[in-house]
């Protein structure tokens, strides 16, 4: 199917106009495409060996409108830093409409009724990160929201310097998040808190449709996404930044990507947004923030279940993300079969990470040849002694194994990525963009969708993080 015969449909617009406003994509001056993407596209049933680029730039540009498109802005509210805020909404995000279960937004597109102070655009800078970002979380099985495709701008855009603005065509299965029930329970509309739930239901849990305290089902299985999800984050040293609950997806997927980061050097504390200076939403403190905004989506949803309902779901979060987590770790480990003194190793390992300033990524690829020969390990560490008594209780507990070391390392080599996207190599990308030059860009879309793979033209992103640049923290306009 050609991109001009794509079809949309607008179910949210069949809800009461309270829960949006109408509102139509504002252009940039002399749009540049950047890059797009060939997978996310084959998700709308289009052929991409028969798309049409300049189309595919006015559509992010707001100058071509989908067939059935009513372009509109979502309210709701949240939690910010802990703080409630009663009206947030879509300030610089315009939905476009869905098809085949995708939800297509554009971010950065103009001012809508809930834009507050803001101008409602996004820069190049943090369009860059988000666009490749999802696509590097898609690439590690993470469950997210994907992008399209990206476009620049001649149009300059204030942020903490001038820069281009840009837009970024992303997709979710929806866009709905635990803000989202925070507004309506909060404005005392709890017709509408119904009316929401019974849209998501029917949106995203089709399954629960008909069955016994469905509303209960459905915040169930919200609590166990989010704990896996959390757990995928904590497996890989991702630390999201800004876990307000309007940036929670009530389908468990990573949405709304700021000052995000891949952690460098292991810091258990890792702060990776310069604005949080109380460390609400580190690294560390990420488990916790999902139960507690787990915990403010259960009280908005207090006048359709009993709160003990709700509580007795939430009291499963811990479990759900501690089985996870442990089934993640003892991958990367290679440990074929689960034993009870797993979690002693593993918090071995991560305080001998942090201690010795090893770097995640290359020491967990690293360890997945290890075939008993420690040099290369132990050139990663700044305490040797340390990681060879570790490496001793892991000789021990890989003799508990029952496949083979080449079996072991097969897996290993699936399940601990080669490349993952740090800030500084992102940073390159968007520096180059900046000028003009789109192909690292690119590049990196490939290495974001396939971190397993060898490439072996970008060995210089799979080693260690340059001294320079590890554990930067970000803005919250990144």
């Amino acid at each position: 199917m050609k991109l001009s015969n794509l079809t949309l449909s607008t179910p949210y617009l069949s809800l009461d106009p309270i829960f949006y406003h109408e509102v139509a994509p504002a252009p940039l001056k002399n749009p540049k495409l950047v890059s797009h993407n060939l997978e996310a596209i084959k998700l709308l049933g289009l052929d991409p060996n028969d798309l049409n680029l300049t189309e595919l730039e006015k559509l992010l540009n707001g100058t071509l409108q989908f067939k059935g498109s009513r372009p509109y802005a979502m309210c709701y509210a949240g939690h910010q830093f802990g703080y409630y805020v009663q009206r947030l909404g879509d300030g610089r995000a315009i939905n476009l409409g869905s098809v085949k279960g995708w939800n297509l937004q554009l971010k950065g597109s103009g001012q809508t009724r809930y834009s507050r102070q803001g101008d409602g655009r996004a820069v190049l800078r943090s369009s860059i990160r988000e666009y490749l970002m999802s696509e590097a979380m898609y690439g590690l099985g993470i469950p997210t929201s994907r992008a399209l495709a990206i476009i620049s701008s001649d149009e300059k855009v204030a942020r903490e310097r001038w820069e281009h603005g840009a837009i970024v065509l992303r997709l979710a299965p929806s866009w709905i998040r635990f803000g989202s029930f925070e507004y309506f329970f909060h404005t005392n509309r709890h017709k509408e808190l119904e009316t929401l739930a019974d849209f998501l239901l029917h949106e995203s849990f089709p399954e629960f449709v008909g069955v016994e305290d469905p509303y209960l089902t459905m915040f169930g299985s919200i609590v166990k996404r989010t704990a896996e999800l959390i757990a995928q984050w904590q497996s890989v040293g991702f630390n999201h930044g800004v876990m307000n609950t309007d940036n929670m997806s009530a389908i468990g997927i990573t949405i709304d990507y700021g000052p995000f980061a891949f952690m460098d050097t292991f810091e258990s504390d890792y702060i990776c947004n310069h604005t949080d200076t109380q460390g609400r939403y580190s690294y560390n403190n990420q488990p916790r923030i999902g139960y507690w905004n787990l915990e403010r989506l259960a009280h908005a949803l207090s006048p359709l279940v009993t709160p003990e309902k709700l509580k007795t779901e939430l009291d499963r979060y811990g479990d759900y993300f501690t089985t996870r987590l442990m089934e993640l770790l003892r991958a990367k480990l290679g440990l074929d079969t689960p034993h009870e003194n797993d979690s002693d190793l593993l918090r071995a390992l991560f305080t001998l990470m942090e201690n010795g300033r090893i770097d995640m990524t290359p020491f967990f690829r690293t360890l997945s040849r290890y075939d008993g020969n420690r040099d290369t390990l132990l050139s990663l560490t700044l305490a040797p002694n340390q990681l060879n008594e570790w490496l001793d209780q892991y000789d021990e507990r890989l003799s508990l194994n029952s496949s083979s070391v080449e079996k072991r390392h097969q897996q290993m080599l699936r399940t601990n990525p080669k490349y993952i996207l740090k800030n500084y190599i992102l940073q390159e990308a968007i520096e180059a963009a900046e000028k003009g030059d789109f192909s690292l860009v690119n590049d990196l879309l490939k290495l974001a969708q396939n971190p397993y793979d060898e490439h072996e033209l970008f060995d210089r992103y799979a080693g260690i993080t340059p001294p320079e640049h590890k554990n930067l923290k970000l803005s919250c306009s990144s």
